[in-house]
């Protein structure tokens, strides 16, 4: 069995909404994989800053994937800039919002990764292979409109923060003004049943809510991120998703971070452990 991870990281987006924690994030879960999940250094790719360009990002990705083999458990970490827009298809408005990954050459033409993108990668996984798939970023942008906004909305964190939402452009935001109500659906991730089955989707946030890159003990991360290594740290990386979903959320709330972190995925990988398979049902 082979544990192969593509870890992304953008800080620096060229001066436009600039984010500080996504850096420590990649360092963070590259170390937990080593110390705790038995990856090794040549089996984690890391893409950082303008080396984590869309082309880089997909080429990796697909690559992971199309070359693993039954038994293999392979990683895909984002830490960055999220967004949400109505796309067009055909010159007909879809009914419903594409979910994005901002790369680092990100621009609003197609210099984007929507969940479509993902899940048509994820569905070319080989039977037997299994994937965790962890997004720290923001997945919509409701009553957001600025890229940095400061504190949360309620009472804002305990740790000065800035959140990972990139505002489209007006262009992009009249396909659904006024409509945001009729464009609620599933994350494209969960859409195709082969896709559930064998892989695992670890988001930071609701699809509604953006993620908090936060000042933690003095240094940035992306507050998700943090909690998730710390909890798996703390248990030496032996713990079930159900827990360590629960630890992460009650860490979230008593900081006072907005966010509601997510955890999609087939009931039976719930119950199991962190980057490992549901055991399998012996037959009478």
């Amino acid at each position: 069995m082979n544990r192969k991870a593509l870890l992304v990281g953008i800080n620096d987006y060229g001066g436009i909404g600039d984010l500080r924690g996504c850096i420590n994030d990649v360092t963070n879960i590259r170390n937990i994989l080593k110390t705790f999940f038995g990856f090794s250094n040549e089996a984690i790719r890391v893409l950082t800053d303008a080396r984590a360009t869309k082309e880089n990002i997909l080429t990796r990705l697909e690559k992971m994937i199309t070359q693993s083999e039954p038994g293999d458990f392979l990683v895909f970490h984002f830490s960055g800039h999220g967004s949400q827009i109505r796309d067009l298809e055909n010159d007909e408005l879809k009914d419903h919002m594409d979910e994005l990954i901002c790369p680092w050459d990100m621009n609003w033409d197609d210099g984007y990764i929507t969940d479509d993108m993902l899940a048509n990668l994820l569905t070319k996984l080989p039977e037997g292979v299994h994937m965790e798939v962890i997004l720290d970023c923001c997945h919509s942008g409701t009553g957001t409109r600025e890229v940095l906004t400061g504190q949360p909305e309620e009472l804002g964190p305990l740790y000065p923060s800035i959140n990972r939402y990139w505002m489209p452009p007006v262009d992009i935001t009249s396909r659904y003004e006024g409509e945001e109500h009729l464009l609620r659906s599933k994350r494209a991730f969960l859409r195709d049943e082969r896709i559930t089955k064998n892989h695992i989707l670890w988001a930071g946030c609701k699809e509604n809510q953006t993620a908090s890159d936060a000042l933690i003990h003095g240094s940035y991360n992306g507050a998700f991120t943090y909690y998730l290594c710390k909890h798996m740290r703390e248990n030496q990386g032996s713990i079930l998703r159900n827990d360590l979903y629960e630890r992460v959320c009650h860490s979230l709330r008593y900081h006072r971070y907005h966010q509601v972190p997510q955890l999609e995925c087939d009931p039976a990988f719930k119950t199991a452990g962190v980057m490992t398979s549901p055991k399998k049902k012996q037959r009478v």
